[in-house]
């Protein structure tokens, strides 16, 4: 069996206690250095051979924040914390997960588990799907889709379809935008293609779909939407403008 090297960093003693119990329990984990020193973990990642680090943010030489971004990607990441507000950022920075304390043990072996998967399996692995769901409708010319909910770190979130303005897909993640709020989701763009209601959406680009509604101005391949600039992908490129004609804008 493949094991990850891992290495724990977090200036309280008791956490560095409870990763080194429950990583003792994974048969797939390798504790290598367990440190309160964010600076001396920096190193061993950097000198190369570690698979996964459980990074606390919160540290006073080096936050994990700063940790991640001096580090980059040479490693992959399990950032433990208090604090909630800390997940956006640490989605940008394309961490495998982020647990927050107190950790229970199942939720540290569903986290740790991905990233073993994705290791071990030589194609990449889709990220864990989310219950997505639309609301029941009907196959009338007048009865649309009007919300989907989207599982996020701590709950299932109801997203009403006419506030969305458009969607960003980031590797194992995606980023709904709507006029208020940034919602991630562990999704791929293609499960949410497949879930949105075509008259109102269209894909755009790999990386995008948009609200047709929300479309402020088309120039050349780009999209305008609330101040946001959307290229338009040459894969795309013909169906959107189809599809366009044919709302006659």
């Amino acid at each position: 069996m493949m094991k990850l090297k891992c290495i724990a960093v977090d200036d309280e003693p008791l956490a560095l206690d409870i990763i080194e119990d429950y990583v003792s329990k994974v048969p797939f984990l390798e504790l290598v250095k367990r440190t309160e020193n964010a600076i001396e973990a920096l190193q061993l990642v950097q000198a190369g051979g570690i698979d996964l680090v459980f990074l606390d943010i919160q540290m006073p030489e080096l936050t994990g924040i700063q940790f991640l971004k001096i580090a980059s990607g040479k490693a992959n990441y399990i950032l433990t914390t208090a604090y909630s507000q800390y997940a956006l950022e640490s989605y940008d920075l394309n961490v495998s997960d982020y647990l927050l304390k107190p950790i229970a043990f199942d939720r540290f072996y569903k986290a740790v588990e991905k990233v073993h998967n994705r290791m071990k399996t030589p194609e990449p692995v889709p990220a864990p799907q989310p219950v997505v769901t639309s609301a029941p409708f009907s196959t009338t010319s007048h009865s649309v889709q009007d919300f989907i909910f989207v599982k996020t770190e701590h709950k299932i979130q109801k997203i009403q379809l006419d506030e969305i303005l458009y969607i960003e897909g980031l590797k194992d993640y995606i980023s709904i935008y709507t006029k208020a709020e940034r919602i991630i989701t562990l999704q791929n763009m293609k499960k949410m293609e497949e879930t949105l209601p075509s008259g109102q959406f269209i894909r755009v680009h790999k990386s995008y779909i948009i609200s047709l509604d929300k479309i402020e101005s088309i120039e050349r391949s780009r999209i305008s939407i609330c101040g946001k600039i959307i290229p338009i992908g040459d894969t795309y490129r013909d169906e959107f403008f189809k599809h366009i004609d044919n709302k006659n804008i």
